[in-house]
């Protein structure tokens, strides 16, 4: 799990680690079908292709270590043309088949779920040995959910958000547009109201123990290296924002090239939000920095990540100002342990990795002081659709 930054350093990520490779090795199969679609799928070079089913097998044997503790043969790892079907555990011929579509039109964690998911039809089909029951049957379902896999039959594994859900989106969207108002007051009123309703719903579904239903989302754009801004962030969505978080690996089939991507988990109402969050401070912690350019005369970028991360601990420390202000009114937020355990069937291995911050510079004082200032807002028109999904409109 990613810790909460401190002022004086940046916050430890979580990774998934990488297990030694292992060697790969040649009854009825188990479909998961996807969504019909006529649109033309990307075309791979025969070099771009092979370094993506290598990638593929790499992914199974990491996740035979992780979450199948190496108990599965290794399966063969196979393309499949068919328009219809995300993914196939087909037991005679020992195969698992990946959707190209899937592979070229969907996010790199996508892909990953329907993985497990046929990795764990091979688990049921060869080390629990249950040939009886149908294919998502009680023992696939029971397998799915200690490991964390979804276990739908059809359709992409996303999260499925509930009225309530999306009650309590589109009260909060309401009022994170009273938040425009010119008056200063009654911005501040309407965001801190904003705050307290996703405080007061997590409260009150920890205290009725409601059963949740979790999910996960990657947010922003893949990256070769993880700046210390992006870093705080995530501790920001894992301290104020009720999800989990952590630095996931990930692969661009059409670039040959791996990176890495920050992947939330949460209730659907919590991962909208969160996931809002992201995109609205990198967007503003940007809108800033060149403000500060104009500003000061400055031509170069030299100084903008430091800069940026200074945006972001500053927002951190007033995230954790009006933290101690609800505590004092009684509101105090306990972690929630079911997402917790959710969280550690996704990833039952992880390591930690401490980082060193930036330099804090003139330009970094400059950011923590902008970031002080920062009052979520809904995006403006046309900046929508960052990785995340925007909050609901209001109905008209």
């Amino acid at each position: 799990m990613t810790a909460a930054p401190s002022p004086e350093r940046a916050t430890s990520t979580a990774t998934a680690p990488s297990p030694p490779p292992a060697s790969a090795s040649e009854g009825p199969a188990a479909e998961r079908p996807s969504p019909p679609d006529t649109a033309d799928v990307a075309k791979l070079s025969a070099e771009l292709e092979a370094a993506l089913l290598r990638e593929l097998l790499e992914t199974y044997h990491a996740l035979n270590y992780s979450h199948f503790r190496r108990k599965l043969q290794p399966a063969v790892i196979a393309l499949s043309d068919t328009a219809g079907r995300l993914g196939r555990w087909v037991a005679d011929a020992r195969l698992i088949e990946i959707g190209r579509r899937l592979v070229l039109e969907q996010p790199w964690g996508v892909v990953v779920e329907v993985l497990k998911h046929e990795m764990a039809h091979q688990y049921v089909y060869e080390v629990l040995k249950v040939t009886h029951e149908t294919a998502h049957g009680p023992r696939f379902r029971e397998v799915c959910e200690t490991l964390g896999i979804d276990a739908v039959a059809a359709g992409m594994p996303t999260a499925v958000s509930t009225p309530e859900e999306n009650r309590v989106l589109e009260r909060i969207s309401r009022l994170m547009a009273l938040a425009e108002s010119a008056n200063v007051h009654e911005a501040e009123a309407a965001m801190a109201a904003a705050q307290r309703l996703m405080l007061k719903y997590n409260l009150d579904l920890a205290q009725t123990r409601a059963v949740r239903r979790y999910g996960f989302r990657h947010v922003g754009k893949p990256t070769g290296r993880v700046t210390e801004s992006e870093r705080i962030v995530g501790g920001i969505l894992v301290k104020h924002f009720f999800v989990e978080a952590i630095w996931t690996p990930m692969y661009l089939p059409l670039e040959g090239k791996r990176g890495s991507v920050l992947e939330i988990c949460g209730t659907t109402a919590n991962l909208e939000m969160a996931a809002y969050v992201h995109a609205f401070l990198h967007h503003t912690a940007e809108q800033l920095w060149l403000a500060h350019k104009r500003a000061n005369g400055i031509q170069a970028n030299r100084d903008r990540r430091t800069f940026t991360a200074g945006v972001m601990l500053g927002f951190l420390e007033k995230l954790n100002a009006e933290r101690k202000r609800e505590i004092e009114k009684g509101l105090v937020w306990v972690q929630d342990a079911d997402l917790s355990d959710y969280y550690r069937a996704r990833y039952p291995r992880v390591h930690h990795v401490r980082h060193s911050g930036n330099q804090r510079t003139e330009a970094h004082a400059h950011g923590r002081a902008a970031g002080r200032q920062i009052e979520l807002r809904r995006p403006l028109e046309g900046e929508g659709r960052r990785g995340s999904m925007l909050l609901p409109p209001k109905r008209g």
